[in-house]
Formats: C-alpha cells, structure tokens, sequence
C-alpha cells in the first residue's frame, strides 16, 4: 500500500505526546515500553522483509501481532509473565493507533481482544529475622563505603523501597526530625510517605553530613564520582554483603527486592494492618500485598503439623467428603 501512513511519526508520537506529556510516564516505564516496541518494529520489518523505516502503519496486521506473541514465547522463549507484560504495551500502543487512524480501529479491536495468558505466581522469597540480625552484625563498620553501604541496607529493610525509587531518593524528601520520614516517588509518579526507625535517621543524618558541602536536590546514595548510585550499583551492593544468603534449595537470590519482601513480611509477622503495608509499600492493589499474608497462613499451617505430636491422628481415619453435603461443600470450597 503506497498511500499508507507512514508507521514512524506515529510511533514518535506515541513516545513523546501519549506517554511521556499524557500519561506522565517515568523514564522506566518509558523504557519498558521502547523495549517491547523495538521488538516488535524488528519483528516485523523481518516478516515483511524491509527496513523499519519503511513500515506502514498498516503493516501492523492482527496475524502479525500473534507471530510476534508466538515468536516471544517460542524463539526468545520469554516467561508467561513477560509474555503477558509485552502483550500490555501492545494493548496501549494498538489503543493509540487506533485513536489516531480509523484504518486501526478494527485490528485495535482485534489485539485488545487478546487475552493475558494465566500463569501461576512466583515464589516469594525472603529472609528470616534471625538472617537480618546475622547480616547486620558482619556488615563492615570501618572502610570507605561502610557508612554508606549500612544505611543503604537498613533503609531497604526499613522501607522496603523499590529499587529505583532509591536511586531517585534525595537529600529534600527526607525529614530527619523526632517522627522521621521519607517521601517516596512511586510507580505512576505516585509519592508516598514511609516512616523512618531512630536507626535509620541516625544513619542517613551522619551519612548526609559527612558526605561533602550538599545541597537538598542531591542524591542521598551516591558513588565514588558523587552522582546517584544506579539501580546496577545499589544491585552490585547488595550482593557484595548479602549474596552469601542466596538458598539454592528454594532458589532464593538476594536482591534489592527480596529486602522489599522481607520488610512487608516482618511487618505482617509483627501484626501491622494490611492496607497500613499496602501503602507502606505504595501497591496499586491490595491483591498484591495479600499475597504475603497468604505466604504467612501457609507458615503457620506448616509449623502447625510439624509440631503435632506423634501419632496425635494414628488410628483415625478421616470421614470420606462425600457423606454429607456439608463436608462435600466444604471440600469443594477448600480446592
């Protein structure tokens, strides 16, 4: 089709207007998108056998979108959950097309329709408190870094920030008076507020005023060349003190994150109300901060026939479910 619209101006749009000035995403998300686009640009211009530039817009067909699925899974053998992920931007980027050229509308349709594919949760891993307190007690205290590399740990712990909401912290958004805090910039440039231990103060004042004449929009965590640690840095941190905890049993690694986890499971484990640790954690949905309560129920279920008595239930022979509608209901309830 030579009177097609040209695919690349649109695209550009997509980035700059919709993105970045309408929906006002971060720059992660931003790149979360450029990722799965740039992956279906190559995709295509491959299938048609041109050069992407030369892409129409109608060259983004329905069947080109399910080859592209199809080939995230089986070439790049990609997870369910990134799979479904790159499906998502599709879903925007197939919305905005459409809004934008009515010859879109019918294959915008079409991709919206495609569904998320089920998968089941990850594990979530975490560390036990016994494991903290270890952690804490061998962290070096002396050393260039070591100051540093403390605080950086126990505000992980404390607030169970996201790693890149660490790397953005700076100087202004902490206040490090009697009821300490620390504002958050959050996923969908959301802030929150997170309470700060006397501990965590303490550290992150002495850290402050020992690292040079700083101004307030300055970065709290910073590297040897002064600017902000970069998620790989506060990654490359972590694992330098912590990697040793890694459990190949459970394939639990160490990582900024898991410091995340374990901070929302103390926290429930220490009976803070779960909308309190949705917003400690700044979750969009509170399904995703259930998810550790069930992690918690299943402990406790597990502790408790580990401590059952020998032989407590020898002998007994459980009532079959099928012989009154109570316990034949209640059996279908507990699948």
């Amino acid at each position: 089709m030579s009177g097609a619209r040209p695919l690349g101006p649109l695209i550009q749009s997509f980035f700059i207007d919709h993105l970045v000035t309408v929906k006002g995403l971060r720059p992660t998300s931003v790149r979360s998108y450029r990722d799965t686009i740039r992956l279906l640009l190559c995709f295509v211009a491959t299938d048609k056998g041109t050069k992407i530039t030369k892409l129409a817009i109608t060259d983004l067909s329905f069947e080109r979108v399910l080859g592209f699925l199809s080939h995230l899974e089986n070439e790049r053998h990609n997870h369910v959950r990134t799979r479904n992920q790159r499906l998502a931007v599709l879903h925007a980027l197939f919305d905005y097309l459409a809004s934008r050229d009515p010859e879109m509308l019918g294959v915008g349709q079409r991709v919206a329709a495609i569904p998320m594919k089920r998968s089941a949760p990850g594990e979530t891993h975490f560390l036990e408190r016994d494991e903290v307190e270890a952690l804490w007690r061998q962290l070096p205290r002396t050393g260039r870094w070591a100051s540093r590399d403390r605080t950086l740990l126990l505000f992980l712990y404390n607030t169970g920030a996201r790693v890149q909401e660490v790397a953005d912290l700076r100087v202004e958004h902490l206040e490090l008076g009697e009821n300490a805090v620390v504002r958050l910039h959050g996923k969908g440039d959301k802030w929150r507020s997170c309470p700060l231990w006397h501990q965590t103060a303490a550290l992150l004042a002495e850290l402050i005023v020992s690292d040079a004449p700083r101004g307030t929009d300055v970065p709290v965590f910073t590297s040897a060349n002064g600017e902000a640690l970069t998620r790989s840095g506060l990654y490359k941190i972590v694992r330098r003190h912590a990697g040793h905890l890694d459990d190949p049993r459970t394939n639990r690694r160490v990582s900024p994150h898991l410091f995340r986890h374990t901070a929302a499971m103390h926290l429930l484990e220490a009976g803070v109300e779960i909308n309190v640790i949705r917003g400690w954690l700044g979750h969009a949905d509170l399904t995703t901060t259930n998810r550790y309560a069930e992690i918690t129920t299943r402990a406790k279920i597990e502790a408790l026939r580990n401590t059952e008595p020998p032989g407590a239930s020898a002998g007994l022979r459980p009532r079959p479910v099928w012989r009154s509608d109570e316990s034949l209901l209640n059996w279908l309830s507990s699948l």
